[in-house]
């Protein structure tokens, strides 16, 4: 292993890519010896809570309504393993592997950060279960957003106290502890505030998050591939990308769509042969894709700044502030970073930009299946009429459309008051991040139609595509061939949605043809 598979853990540099490097076994983690003064400096103030037998919430009091409950001295270790234990009643179906690695690695972060007070030890443990490919068995719906993910990071908190289960490489649910005796591991022993920190943090809806940032990352740079090859397939004009246009009314996500545009289709043979046409304008569709493109690029800008200071955030409660040179109370503070609000938000908001940039796609593959718009065949079939086509293909993206419309209501629009009341306001930020991760599938399935589409289109050409566009085209027909009669095309579509979430395509056509703006 050398060091360029080692993400070094520190609390405060940890990025999107080194989470998605770990989640999918690129990557094996280690705690920076930077992040250690700042671990102990805060666990030696809960040590002196405990032996000076102070009163300070999370340590020796119950939790949430049970705020005013004295716990005695000799049950301070069985309250932190009850607390777990009670707070693992997450349900449904289990998170995946790659979205349980992020959220132990976000944790692990989250403690790093040096305000929790947390033991070395529990650091160590997940530090071990990341390493040694040991995932945690955690149901996914449990958590309000608020408290932090209190059910889910519990089953995973209860996982390194070497109880409940585990899930292994085929998704079996096995019980931890016959793992860890297999592999040597002793189970975690929680002391003083452990299990509180463990649980009590927006991990979740982080690794949530920022998955699905991951995965708009590619998905966003190839919508505007895909938009470029319906250009070209289409035949439209160039002149709504032209810069001035654009400096005009100068929004960020709308000039580097612009831009991105210019950049792929400049002196395109295609679009050079019918720059004399007669068409006085395209449909919105393809003359507002910058405007609508770029609103959505915007809402991607904020969700990945958001959740590039969320990983690298102490979100739990209490946090601890130490001040060795005057001690006290004022070193814990009972606070509300717990609170997930701002992934909720960003999370909606980004849902509902995924179906605008959906719906604008399924529009353009109406352009160019109608044979009097396109001066295409119909429905692009070899022998229309006796053929459909690609007709169905416009269907199913309106299908997945519609199901992105779902996506798109806002989940962080709902709020319960809960734990007697204490906790009156909660943000539902696990359910819209989640609600997020999934609406990235559906996306991925109308780009995947679009492209079909405009690939098939493209055969029609009489000219070579650009650059960008002939990689694409490449990369589509080693899934999906060019019609020569009907066929199911199901498998050929799924296959495509795949490559383009998880596929390295934008890495590739850029290694190939030059990196597009971001």
């Amino acid at each position: 292993m050398t060091d360029k598979n080692i993400v070094e853990v520190d609390g405060a540099t940890l990025s999107v890519t080194e989470v998605v490097l770990v989640s999918h076994h690129h990557a094996k983690v280690k705690v920076s010896e930077d992040a250690w003064p700042n671990i102990h400096a805060a666990r030696g103030v809960v040590d002196r809570i405990v032996r000076n037998n102070e009163t300070v919430y999370g340590i020796n009091t119950g939790f949430g309504a049970l705020v005013h409950e004295r716990i005695s001295q000799e049950d301070l270790n069985q309250l932190q393993v009850n607390l777990v234990r009670s707070h693992a009643t997450a349900v449904g179906p289990a998170m995946s592997t790659p979205e349980v690695r992020a959220m132990m690695l976000i944790r692990l972060n989250s403690l790093c950060k040096g305000h929790s007070g947390v033991h070395p030890h529990a650091i160590d443990q997940l530090v071990t279960f990341l390493n040694e490919d040991i995932h945690p068995y955690v149901p996914r719906i449990g958590s309000l957003g608020a408290s932090g993910d209190l059910a889910p990071l519990s089953h995973l908190a209860m996982a390194l106290m070497g109880e409940g289960y585990l899930q292994n490489h085929e998704g079996e649910k096995i019980p931890t502890k016959d793992t860890l005796f297999e592999r040597g591991i002793l189970p975690l022993e929680l002391t003083a505030k452990d299990g509180l920190s463990l649980i009590n943090g927006t991990s979740q809806m982080a690794a949530y998050t920022a998955l699905s940032v991951s995965r708009l990352n590619e998905l966003f740079i190839l919508a505007d591939v895909v938009l470029a090859m319906s250009i070209e397939a289409r035949q439209c004009s160039l002149t709504p990308y032209r810069p001035e246009v654009h400096e005009a009314r100068p929004h960020t996500g709308q000039l580097r769509v612009a831009q991105r545009i210019r950049t792929m289709l400049e002196g395109s043979p295609i679009l050079s042969g019918h720059a004399d046409c007669d068409r006085v304008q395209d449909p919105y569709s393809f003359r507002c894709a910058p405007q609508v493109h770029g609103a959505v690029y915007e809402s991607l800008l904020d969700l990945q700044r958001t959740i590039g200071t969320e990983i690298n955030s102490a979100t739990d409660n209490p946090l601890i502030f130490p001040t060795p040179d005057q001690p006290g109370p004022h070193e814990v503070m009972s606070q509300g970073n717990f609170h997930g609000e701002i992934l909720a938000i960003r999370a909606d908001q980004m849902a509902l930009a995924l179906f605008e940039l959906a719906s604008i796609s399924e529009r353009r593959m109406d352009q160019m299946l109608d044979r009097s718009r396109s001066g295409l065949p119909a429905f692009l079939a070899t022998n229309s009429g006796l053929e459909s086509g690609l007709m169905i293909v416009q269907y199913v993206a309106g299908a997945s459309l519609a199901e992105l419309r779902g996506h798109a209501s806002p989940r962080s629009a709902f709020s319960t008051s809960t734990s007697a009341g204490q906790e009156d306001h909660v943000s539902m930020g696990a359910t819209a991040t989640y609600n997020l991760l999934s609406a990235t599938r559906r996306l991925s399935e109308v780009l995947a139609c679009e492209a079909l589409i405009a690939a098939e289109a493209l055969e029609h050409a009489t000219h070579q595509p650009v650059r960008h566009v002939a990689g694409l085209h490449r990369l589509i027909r080693t899934i999906s061939p060019p019609l020569t009669g009907d066929r199911s095309t199901s498998e050929e579509l799924m296959a495509l949605a795949d490559a383009m979430v998880e596929g390295g395509w934008l890495a590739r056509l850029e290694a190939e043809h030059g990196r597009l703006i971001r």
